[in-house]
């Protein structure tokens, strides 16, 4: 600032000296909270004169900055010497006295009264020469109130400031009080605040230049300052957003740099750089220099949006839907919140966690859950970004039309839980999450859910239009609305509301099909893994010899999958690109990115197959029946002949075959069930190199179940396993797996004598045989005898600490209730089972 100013000066005529001086005692004004850094910048501003002026120092010139004081214990005698009796310095400070009470607290949002600053100053010029004892009292304490309460009364041509960032929920009781009281239209964080103080200490027809994080811009909360900013000018705005800072990464602080005018000129042009698509420092600065994405707005465009958003980008064709009265998505449809259940730790659940048969599918209405006897019921919750179907995982306990859920209390016994919008619980609508990281992806909301807060939802009054408003919304065209309306990703109803609908009857009928088109590839992409509850059978299960085969056609649909909801989209944009009359202003094409479709990937999907192998191990399914075979309730042995599921629920994974139900050797099994005897070593082969590991297929193989599967297994089930693995440790010392919806009183019991038991049996006999054979071994045998003795020797002492703990377990006979969910339940185990990653 200094140095523009000394440019100002010089081209005016004025000499150096003279220039400095008058920067000092006119120009630069400066406030802050801490002492240091007022230190620092009276520093700065003493330094920079003396880069001008060598002899600065002896001139007796000080800058104007200040650090802000408080008047809470000023000396009262102070006072009444200083005022010495005159009636009108005593009002003058008794005012400073009073607005600067608290002022650390409050900084420069204070407003001051303006005094007789004139009067004031003679003052002290009177007692400077006193003797009385006072005065030094009068002039550490007063002065500097007067310095600070003169800077925040006056007006200034200019106000330039990074503001402090705080959000309400930050503040203490007593800025809280304040900025509600003082600051109600710019209340939701400091950073607003300060955009309204600006405009207030700058002088009618002066500048402020801000830079603060953009959400005023589009947010709800800010529609009032937004309305009162419409009363003066943005001269010019660049428009940062993330990244714009090397030192803070990541997307959550969006930036602007702005000036604003106290002018109010009807269809102003102001200048707007938009920068937010550059990932760094550098590139913003590089695409700012460039001259691109400038656009000259007048802020009179944005009024004919609802909320009044600063979308200075939009081009005149976008806001002509606005203009022209068209309906708006509010208008059309009802956008609802969803169930806040006060405890989702309490009340959801992952479908695959409780017994199956719980779980009420089918309901149309609310009112049929007041006596079905199911407790769990399918719910609409935020997941990954995805397009056209749902990502059906949860369940809500929404038994007995929600009666736990409502009479849920907070330890301060006040009701922790919004049950919002039940009557729309259950209905065919649309659904997206509420917060993104990414793009804004709607879905078809299938009767017989309930939706969280999460997951927002809309019903349409005209129900066969829903498909045509779920094309809508998933358009590109929706999305350069919202990036206007709410920039943040945050897509709340306040947003949604306000999208304007334009319903092309003539295109109606081919937006449905092409919808109904993407819903059917979103939802076979979703039901062919096994974390939907709608999966039939792994799709590598195939009528053909080999795996490789299988996994070839498996990719060929994925693909064709893949690049028929891609041309879907595109021509579902290219559309709505015509509708709402943006061919100049936006193109089709969808980046594979952000088709929400799986393309076929080796590793994961042999990794899948494994993971399905194990099911069947267990029962959880069957090469024999389609979907579940058994996930809780009565067992039926009938459903397994292909391949029998194992009879005790005990799976040990061992580092070799030393049980009949080993893993490896039942896997091997499966494999040899699905695709034949001729081709199993072709098969291992093949499902060993997919996996990436060394050496022999059923090494490899065992390796992966005694090093990686449970970690994966973590991954694909939410850190709620239904696999449970008891481990002795990382000496592999024991390991087994379990499924929960088996598990009995007597399981652990089980596991510690017919495998821990015999583990420990087959050991002492290997140590026993290795010491004989050590004595008897030359040298260089030796040395290799012994490094496996030493192995076994550490697995056996892991074992029996083992065997110590699962003892303690198997006699307490502990039963489970699934209801309570994999957290809970695998708590009561925890010193025996893995951890969960």
């Amino acid at each position: 600032m200094f140095d523009v100013l000394m440019k100002i000066y010089e081209s005016y005529g004025y000499t150096t000296r003279e220039a400095v001086a008058s920067i000092v005692e006119n120009n630069i004004y400066g406030l802050d909270i801490d002492d240091r850094a007022a230190q620092l910048a009276y520093f700065a501003v003493m330094m920079k004169a003396r880069q001008y002026d060598r002899r600065f120092f002896s001139r007796g010139i000080q800058p104007h900055v200040y650090a802000i004081v408080e008047s809470n214990h000023v000396d009262k005698f102070a006072v009444e010497y200083f005022c010495n009796g005159d009636a009108r310095l005593k009002e003058a400070m008794d005012n400073i006295i009073s607005e600067l009470h608290d002022a650390k607290e409050y900084g420069s949002i204070l407003t001051v009264t303006p005094q007789d600053w004139t009067m004031l100053y003679n003052r002290f010029a009177e007692i400077t020469e006193d003797i009385n004892m006072s005065r030094e009292t009068a002039l550490r304490e007063l002065l500097p109130l007067v310095q600070v309460a003169e800077a925040l009364a006056q007006k200034y041509d200019v106000v330039v400031t990074n503001p402090p960032y705080m959000s309400s929920s930050g503040m203490n009781a007593i800025l809280s009080d304040f900025v509600k009281k003082n600051y109600p239209n710019s209340k939701s964080d400091l950073f607003a605040v300060f955009i309204e103080k600006c405009g207030q200490i700058a002088k009618k027809n002066g500048y402020q230049a801000m830079i603060t994080q953009h959400v005023w811009m589009f947010l709800s909360g800010y529609i009032t300052l937004r309305e009162k900013l419409q009363t003066i000018d943005i001269i010019n705005m660049a428009h940062l957003g993330p990244h714009a800072f090397e030192e803070i990464s990541g997307e959550i602080v969006q930036t602007t740099s702005f000036v604003m005018r106290g002018t109010n000129i009807k269809n102003y042009l102001g200048i707007y750089v938009r920068l937010i698509s550059a990932n760094s420092q550098d590139t913003k600065e590089q695409m700012f220099l460039s001259g691109l994405n400038r656009f000259n707005t007048s802020k009179d465009t944005f009024t004919c949006i609802p909320e009044e958003p600063i979308v200075y980008w939009l081009p005149e064709k976008a806001l002509l839907p606005y203009n022209n009265s068209v309906s708006l998505l509010g208008n059309v449809a009802a956008p609802c919140a969803g169930l806040a259940t006060g405890d989702n730790n309490t009340f959801q659940r992952y479908w695959y966690e409780v017994f199956y048969n719980n779980i009420g599918f089918g309901v149309s209405d609310v009112d049929e859950t007041e006596h079905r006897p199911e407790k769990w019921y399918p719910c609409n919750s935020s997941g990954e970004f995805r397009k056209w179907y749902t990502d059906n995982l949860l369940v809500v306990n929404w038994q007995y039309n929600g009666k736990e859920i409502k009479s849920f209390r907070n330890a301060d016994g006040k009701l922790a839980a919004r049950p919002q919008n039940t009557v729309r619980y259950f209905k065919e609508g649309l659904t997206w999450n509420k917060l993104s990281t990414s793009r804004f992806a709607v879905k078809y909301k299938m009767p017989g859910f309930v939706f969280d807060d999460t997951s927002r939802s809309a019903f349409p009054h005209e129900l066969e239009l829903l498909p045509y408003y779920i094309g809508s919304l998933c358009s590109c065209v929706t999305f350069s609305y919202l990036q206007a309306l709410d920039p943040t990703m945050s897509f709340t109803n306040g947003d949604l509301v306000r999208i304007p609908m334009v319903v092309d009857v003539e295109r109606k009928d081919i937006v449905t099909k092409l919808v109904k088109s993407c819903i059917k590839y979103s939802k076979t992409d979703w039901d062919s893994f096994e974390t939907s509850w709608d999966f039939q059978y792994h799709p590598l299960l195939r009528k053909v010899p080999t795996i490789v085969e299988a996994f070839n056609q498996w990719q060929a649909e994925c693909d064709d999958r893949f690049s028929q909801l891609k041309v879907n989209e595109e021509e579902l944009n290219r559309i709505f690109i015509a509708i709402y009359g943006l061919q100049d202003e936006m193109t089709p094409e969808v980046e594979d990115k952000d088709v929400t479709v799986r393309k076929a990937d080796l590793g994961r999907d042999i990794r899948s197959f494994i993971s399905y192998a194990v099911g069947c191990m267990f029962g959880r399914y069957s090469l024999d029946v389609d979907g579940l075979a058994y996930a809780g309730g009565e067992w039926d042995a009938s459903k397994y002949v292909s391949f029998p599921a194992d009879k005790d629920n005990i799976i040990p994974i061992c580092d070799d075959e030393y049980f009949e139900d080993d893993i490896v050797g039942l896997f091997v099994e499966f494999v040899k069930t699905v695709y034949g005897a001729e081709t199993l070593d072709e098969n291992l082969k093949f499902i060993a190199d997919a996996l990436g590991g060394k050496g022999q297929p059923k090494e490899v193989i065992r390796n992966y179940f005694l090093n990686d599967f449970y970690a994966d297994h973590c991954k694909i089930y939410q850190k709620r396993p239904i696999y449970w693995l008891f481990d002795s440790g990382k000496k592999n010392g024991f390991k087994a797996l379990i499924y929960m919806h088996r598990y009995q009183p007597d399981t652990i019991a089980r596991i510690r004598t017919d495998y821990v038991h015999e583990q420990q049996a087959r050991y002492r006999t290997a140590i026993a045989d290795l010491e004989q054979r050590i004595a008897n071994a030359s040298t260089g045998e030796r040395v290799k005898l012994n490094k496996k003795l030493t192995a076994l020797q550490a697995q056996d002492t892991e074992i029996r600490t083992y065997e110590e703990k699962i003892h303690h377990l198997a006699d307490q006979m502990i039963s489970i209730d699934l209801d309570d969910g994999v957290k809970k339940n695998y708590a009561i185990f925890q010193d025996v089972l893995a951890k969960i990653k």
